[in-house]
């Protein structure tokens, strides 16, 4: 089932070849050192492999002090290893404190249809949780899918089983 708010698409030709690469392949040649604290700390694994988190947007920024991220204008957010896909206006990847927050229209998928939508939304990574608030006045929405036959075999009675024997 797809689910009715799909996210938008982008036509590429608005961005140009230095604006589609990865922050992490930008931040590889410009911060080579705070690059792999950051994508090592991004994983959220104990086995030692490192996971990318890709941001695609048309300015992004880095304050090598606070190790901070900051995509502005047409954000897409892709982070495969928590099968995350997400759009808005801007999105800050505070590296340090292992979270992302996303601002302006933001819209999150995740594999399986799950969405959420609302004016910012922190993603907690160590966590796994989102936090999100809506625009003055409105609401947050959430989609979740729920798989009715777990729901049914939960509520349904046990079939009778066994020899049984009538009473007297």
């Amino acid at each position: 089932m797809k689910p009715s708010y799909p996210l938008p698409q982008f036509p590429l030709h608005r961005f140009g070849l230095a604006l589609m690469l990865p922050f992490a392949l930008v931040g590889a040649i410009a911060f080579p050192n705070q690059l792999q604290t950051a994508t090592a700390q991004t994983s959220g694994q104990t086995s030692g492999e490192n996971r990318p988190l890709t941001i695609r947007s048309d300015v992004q920024e880095y304050d090598a002090k606070t190790q901070v991220v900051t995509a502005r204008g047409n954000v897409q957010l892709l982070y495969p290893a928590r099968q995350i896909q997400a759009t808005s206006a801007q999105a800050q990847y505070f590296s340090k404190e292992r979270r992302i927050v996303l601002s302006g229209n933001v819209y999150i998928l995740q594999q399986g249809g799950n969405s959420i939508k609302g004016e910012t939304v922190t993603y907690l990574i160590d966590e796994g949780r989102f936090v999100a608030q809506p625009r003055t006045g409105r609401q947050v929405e959430s989609t979740y899918i729920v798989n009715d036959n777990d729901l049914n075999q939960a509520t349904a009675p046990a079939p009778p089983t066994g020899n049984f024997r009538r009473s007297n």
